[in-house]
């Protein structure tokens, strides 16, 4: 065999080897074992898979099983639960601006904001945002292995539906618990709101850092005007885009610091803002022209100016009303559950006022006030002219009198407010002088005693009211005694018989408290009370010094204004109000005042109140005031001062407004200068600004109107009862306004014809046995009516009012029982011959004779007592005093006039002193001594106008 065919055999086998169905089979069973295998591992890998999965998700299900599930309803309710500043406006909805909060925030709504804004948001902080349905999965996974990993966070796994519920239904905790429910709610949100209502939401709550005025912002609009000045529909690309970078890091983004000013280096906010415009530009939701546009753009240069808070500007006003709508919110909410304020318990109060501050701070409510801008601004700056008030007060005295000096001198304070009497509107007010200074509003929260504004509203209003006194009715202004206290004028002086009128008008204090006196002083502090005075006491109601403003606490500006308004109102009083209504920040009315009139006085009770007030400007205590004024109204009003000028007031009234203004130191001390006429002056050009603004208002065509029921009656002025004819006869008859329910019925019978005598100021019935050379024939004052009046003597009744002048009472002068002095220190001078005058009470004048030749004397005249001198003719003449009872005092001194005559006969009694030694040229007789009946002096004047009235120490 050769080798050739050993090889050929070789292959052979080995072809026949392959062909065996054991390799074949081999072969099979090696892939099947193969396949096998991936399906093994397949299988493991899917079950491991499943595995995890169903790890993470019990994971998952263990941090959200405390997650209650939420209903809709609620979801929606805590996404739009955020917090917005309420808002405040003058009348006629004017803006004022936004009551003081944490947070700076306006509610927007989506179509309002520049769709830049959108763009940039979207962008930036969710690209898939209109794709996805709450949750970006592989942004999550993205976040969660570069939080395992450790590496950079490039980018947040966050959504803006997730930053929604983070924000406003869970918290800024970091953990998964918080990721996980955040993960949950997002995507049940989704199923709730719409994407723009996610989106609007949104951009109503995110926080921006600082405005122009350094508070913090949030919100989309709050940011737009307060750091570019500009709304948010008309930010441009490069605001917007600046902004919307601003809430990864508010305050490091932030281009103004916490005292508004803007920072020096803005760098790491432009460098935001160009990340913002940058993925904008990759987004393609702008241009590379826009962008280039945009960089370019000077965001430093075109930032906003700082601008004053409403509470910057207007301090007073701004804690007013948040004061006032608090307790209109209390009042509301109380209510509501069906309880009064008044009878909550001081934890159930706080907890409504707690509730009531949150809504305000929170709720974005509108807050709609009585107050007129303008008359409110130029008032403030009337009060700032320090020319208008008294000097700086630095004394003050303690309980034991001692003087202490003030740490910080304290300047006269001003207090005023405006309101309208119908309504009860309060049109403007003055707090203070300077709320930096002192934060006390001294127009509505500083009670202090009213002095004699309070006569009207207490001492004489319900006495008219009963009929006790009307305008006519006389009421003395004598010495009082009340139990140990007796009260004094201003003047400390007494006027007499005097009119109920006439003592308003000069604001005189003793008539006041007889007035008080004739009614029950309960009944009249209850109408007190009901004409809005809140802070009366157990004392106040006690003392009757309560009628002349002697309170221990005090009332306040508006509350005396507002009490004066009832009389202008026809005597209704309707209670003062600031806030008119309260509205939701969609414009939902959730309070609307209502005022409320309440009939405490009568029509014609009012009037005569009013007419009497009148008088205290057209002649009274305020008679300067219209010549200040720069127009003339029908005006009714009221000067008042406390002890010591501690308080100066004034009050009026036309028949639209009324308006008062206080003046005093904030520690009560004395007032410097003439407090009243300054007072004054102040009130005149505080209403003269009013009028400037509202003239309409200020200044109304009408007068008052007189009611029915008011008649005008001629009285008897000594006694307003009905004129008799010795009344008549006497010039005594005058007129004044009655309610007809009170008009006189008796005739006057206080009055008798008689002689009377004058000795200094004084009037007195004369003695039958009263010499008729000293006397007067007049009208006499029957001493029954006196005693009537419970006064023992009014010597002075006819000194100051003229149309009693000629009065006098029916009060004998006491006689002292013996024979009157001879009269002393006659004298020649001038051809006067004139003597001292006489000692002792009871001398009524002096008799004058004379004598040609020194023997044989007679009486050439008579004067009365306030005379100590005469004219006489030569001769010889001496002086006699005679007294009440016409007991002649002896001649003492007797004195030459002219030429000496011869001596006298034996047995006559030369003449002794006097300087008749000196010859005198010859002349004709002089005339008589003045005629005893002509020696009165003239009457006097009525007060002065420029007294002030004055309560005394109580």
């Amino acid at each position: 065999m050769s080798h050739f065919d050993g090889l050929k055999q070789k292959w052979e086998k080995f072809v026949h080897f392959l062909n065996e169905k054991s390799i074949i089979r081999t072969a099979r069973i090696t892939y099947n074992v193969t396949w096998n295998m991936f399906l093994i591992v397949t299988v493991l890998f899917v079950l491991g898979g499943v595995f995890a999965a169903g790890v993470g998700a019990g994971f998952f299900a263990s941090l959200v099983k405390d997650e209650p599930v939420r209903a809709y309803s609620a979801m929606k309710e805590d996404i739009y639960n955020y917090e917005e500043t309420s808002t405040v406006y003058f009348d006629n909805d004017q803006y004022m601006g936004k009551l003081q909060s944490d947070l700076d925030r306006q509610e927007i709504k989506l179509k309002d904001v520049s769709p830049y804004v959108i763009k940039a948001i979207i962008s930036t902080e969710d690209q898939y945002f209109y794709e996805h349905k709450g949750i970006v999965p592989k942004a999550i996974l993205r976040a969660m292995y570069e939080e395992f990993s450790g590496a950079a966070i490039v980018t947040g796994g966050s959504t803006l539906t997730q930053q929604l519920i983070k924000n406003q239904i869970l918290t800024n905790e970091v953990s998964f618990d918080r990721k996980a429910k955040e993960i949950l709610l997002a995507m049940r949100l989704e199923k709730v709101l719409k994407k723009d209502e996610i989106l609007e939401a949104y951009l109503n709550i995110v926080p921006y850092g600082r405005n122009s005025s350094g508070r913090n912002v949030a919100g989309i609009q709050a940011a737009s005007e307060g750091i570019f000045g500009v709304k948010a529909s008309k930010l441009n690309l490069a605001q917007s885009a600046y902004i919307a970078g601003l809430p990864k890091n508010p305050f490091v983004y932030t281009p103004f610091n916490n005292g508004g000013e803007p920072k020096e280096d803005i760098s790491a906010g432009l460098k935001r803002m160009k990340t913002v415009l940058n993925r904008m530009l990759s987004a393609g939701t702008i241009t590379q022209a826009e962008y280039d546009e945009a960089i370019k753009y000077d965001i430093k240069k075109n930032l906003t100016t700082n601008k004053q808070s409403s509470f910057e500007k207007y301090p007073f006003l701004t804690v007013e009303v948040q004061k006032r709508t608090v307790e209109v919110l209390t009042k509301l909410e109380a209510e509501k559950d069906g309880k009064k304020v008044e009878e909550l318990t001081p934890e159930e109060l706080k907890e409504y006022q707690d509730n009531a501050r949150i809504q305000i701070r929170q709720k974005g409510i509108k807050i709609h006030t009585t107050i007129n801008q303008k008359i409110y601004d130029e008032m403030q700056q009337v009060v700032k002219n320090d020319g208008l008030f008294g000097p700086a007060n630095q004394y003050v005295y303690n309980n034991k009198g001692q003087r202490i000096k003030l740490e910080k001198p304290q300047p006269e304070e001003v207090g005023a407010t405006l309101i309208d009497n119908k309504t009860g509107k309060i049109i403007s007010f003055v707090g203070g002088r300077d709320f930096n200074r002192e934060q006390t509003n001294h127009a509505t929260s500083a009670p202090r005693q009213n002095g004699s504004t309070m006569k009207p509203l207490l001492a004489y209003s319900y006495a008219v009211e009963t009929g006790k006194v009307q305008p006519g009715t006389i009421v003395p202004d004598t010495p009082i005694d009340i139990n140990g206290w007796k009260p004094n004028n201003y003047d400390k002086d007494f006027d007499g018989l005097v009119s109920v009128r006439h003592s308003l008008k000069k604001s005189r204090n003793i008539p006041a408290i007889r007035s008080y006196q004739r009614v029950d002083h309960a009944k009249a502090t209850e109408k007190l009370i009901q004409m809005g005075v809140t802070t009366l006491t157990k004392g106040d109601r006690a003392h009757t010094a309560m009628a002349l403003g002697a309170l221990d606490i005090g009332v306040t500006v508006e509350e005396n204004v507002n009490a004066f308004s009832t009389f202008a109102n026809s005597g209704k009083f309707v209670d003062a109000y600031m806030i008119d209504r309260i509205e939701t920040n969609d414009g939902e009315v959730i309070y609307q005042h209502k005022s409320e009139p309440k009939q405490v006085y009568s029509p014609q009770t009012s009037y005569l109140m009013i007419d009497m007030m009148r008088d205290v400007l057209s002649s009274g205590t305020a008679a300067g005031v219209p010549r200040k004024l720069a127009f003339q109204s029908d005006w009714a009003g009221k000067t008042g001062t406390t002890n010591e000028d501690k308080d100066s007031w004034f009050v009026a009234s036309n028949p639209n407004v009324t308006f008062g203004v206080w003046i005093g130191y904030d520690t009560p001390a004395d007032l410097a200068g003439n407090t009243g006429q300054r007072n004054q002056t102040i009130w005149a050009q505080l209403i003269n600004v009013a009028h400037k603004h509202a003239p309409q208002l200020v200044d109304p065509e009408q007068r008052f109107a007189m009611p029915s029921g008011i008649v005008r009656r001629e009285i008897c002025g000594i006694s307003g009862k009905l004129p008799s004819d010795l009344c008549r006869s006497a010039g005594l008859v005058t007129t004044d306004l009655f309610n007809a329910k009170f008009t006189p019925k008796e005739v006057d019978d206080t009055l008798t014809k008689g002689r009377y005598v004058v000795v200094g100021d004084a009037k007195y019935k004369a003695l039958p046995t009263t010499p008729e050379e000293f006397t007067k024939e007049g009208v006499l004052i029957k001493e029954e009516f006196l005693k009537e009046l419970g006064l023992e003597t009014l010597n002075k009744l006819t000194q100051k009012i003229d149309l009693l002048s000629n009065i006098v009472p029916e009060k004998e002068l006491k006689e002292n029982g013996k024979v009157p002095s001879p009269v002393a220190g006659a004298k020649m001078s001038d051809g006067v011959l004139s003597w001292s005058a006489h000692g002792e009470n009871d001398v009524i004048g002096y008799r004058i004779y004379h004598s040609t030749d020194g023997k044989s004397f007679n009486k050439i005249g008579s004067v009365t007592a306030d005379k100590t001198s005469a004219k006489v003719p030569n001769g010889v003449v001496y002086v006699t005093a005679v007294d009440i009872s016409g007991k002649e005092s002896a001649a003492q001194t007797k004195v030459q006039v002219g030429e000496k005559k011869p001596p006298a006969e034996p047995g006559t009694p030369p003449p002794t002193g006097g300087d008749g030694d000196k010859p005198d040229k010859p002349q004709d007789p002089p005339p008589p001594p003045t005629d005893p009946g002509t020696g009165d002096p003239p009457p006097a004047t009525t007060q002065d106008n420029k007294k002030k009235d004055k309560k005394p120490s109580n």
